[in-house]
């Protein structure tokens, strides 16, 4: 084959995708939202349900990347707003198919409707999870929407926890979308389309894209300081434990009900100190194996933690200020929340003088994207990290430099949009 039949078998072949994917978006835009409810087979195989009555990428077996964005809203024109959630609610139903953002149009001379940078890719499970923040209600004492009245008690603003090193570009916003993907430039391709779309109506505030890998299926995952993370998750499965613990009931507002409330922390991990302890210092501080992940005292992973186990001088197996104990349901009163964090790298980052001197100044910018969903954070995450703030052993190590608190409503009807009931 020569050189010039082997760009021409090239072209043809990328014509021939691009073909596909003008046709199915042409397909999906004839028949109206409803026909993106459609899982194709073949080579878009790997989707998620976008619609229905709650949103994706909560209960979702997790996906190996995320990326997370916090955008602020800039316009003042609450019908600006929903026009806004309407076009990222039926992009966002596209996407998880694997069908681009909007669909491709003919000149060349506008824009497209969509960056172009996963054509080809399969659609890798990808979920779009919203949140509303504090500031879509009141921002400044400003009621820009008219609805201030309609802003869940549950939606708090989060205490300045102990230890809480916060950079304000880090930490609030009007509005979340977690993207999650089996497929990191799925994922931001996801984020980048809808920034894209919220042009004049919202600009992207913070993000932060995150990895998290599993041994096999149904496997826990293991964050950077080693240890498996999650162990202790309630059952996704088990739909009493999640009316219980993640979904909003009765008690909340009729437009929060089937949604849930997602705290969001970025935690930067000290790895060089981290990296310098024994290994069963960190088992104590961590209060599980580092191996085999079973609570100290234990043989297996799944094995239950206990609270009052002691050794033989009487003392608790399981440290006080151990970090298992702290997160236990038995320390907070049988409340669990639901726990979907990352791994994060940023690279290395400025920091002050360290020992020895070739080290001076550089640290990893690394560590965790703690995500979490539950059904009120008040007696969820609040409850639970309020005294593992002043408590939890890996304080020494780990700091908060991140934070939000979002409510995330139930899911969209095919047709409707994100957050629906709340605007009407």
């Amino acid at each position: 084959m020569t050189a010039g039949s082997g760009t021409r078998g090239w072209r043809q072949g990328w014509m021939q995708r691009l073909a596909v994917a003008l046709l199915a978006g042409a397909a999906v835009a004839c028949a109206g939202a409803g026909a993106g409810t459609r899982r194709p087979a073949g080579p878009r195989a790997g989707t998620e349900p976008f619609y229905g009555p709650h949103q994706g990428g909560i209960l979702t077996p997790g996906q190996t990347s995320t990326y997370f964005a916090v955008f602020d809203l800039v316009t003042d024109r609450r019908e600006a707003v929903v026009a806004m959630l309407r076009r990222w609610t039926a992009a966002s139903a596209r996407m998880s198919l694997g069908l681009t953002a909007g669909p491709l149009g003919q000149d060349r001379q506008l824009p497209a409707a969509d960056t172009g940078d996963v054509l080809g890719l399969r659609p890798s499970r990808l979920t779009l999870t919203f949140g509303f923040g504090a500031g879509l209600f009141v921002k400044d004492g400003k009621d820009r929407y008219g609805l201030a009245a309609r802003r869940p008690e549950a939606l708090v603003d989060l205490p300045a926890f102990t230890g809480d090193q916060l950079v304000a570009g880090l930490s609030g916003g009007d509005l979340s979308v977690q993207a999650c993907a089996d497929d990191p430039q799925v994922a931001f391709h996801a984020v980048r389309q809808l920034a894209r779309m919220a042009e004049g109506v919202a600009q992207l505030r913070w993000v932060q894209a995150g990895y998290f890998e599993h041994a096999g299926p149904g496997a826990t995952g293991r964050n950077l300081m080693g240890f498996l993370d999650g162990t202790g998750n309630p059952a996704t499965t088990d739909a009493k434990l999640m009316d219980t613990f993640v979904w909003v009931g009765s008690e909340g507002p009729a437009w929060m009900r089937g949604g849930s409330y997602l705290v969001a922390r970025k935690s930067r991990v000290a790895f060089e100190h981290w990296d310098r302890m024994s290994v069963a210092f960190q088992e104590q501080t961590f209060g599980r194996e580092k191996v085999s992940g079973a609570p100290l005292g234990q043989r297996h992973e799944k094995d239950p933690v206990s609270l009052t186990a002691t050794d033989a001088q009487g003392d608790p197996v399981l440290p006080e200020n151990a970090h298992v104990r702290l997160t236990n349901k038995g320390s907070n009163g049988g409340m669990q929340i639901l726990r979907r964090s990352y791994n994060y790298n940023d690279g290395l980052s400025l920091t002050a003088e360290r020992w020895p001197p070739w080290h001076q100044g550089l640290e990893y910018d690394a560590g965790l994207l703690f995500v979490c969903y539950q059904r009120d954070p008040r007696t969820g995450f609040i409850r639970m990290f309020e005294p593992m703030s002043k408590l939890d052993q890996l304080n020494q190590f780990v700091t908060a430099v991140g934070s939000g608190l979002f409510a995330c409503p139930g899911g969209a009807a095919p047709g409707g949009y994100i957050g629906q009931q709340l605007f009407e």
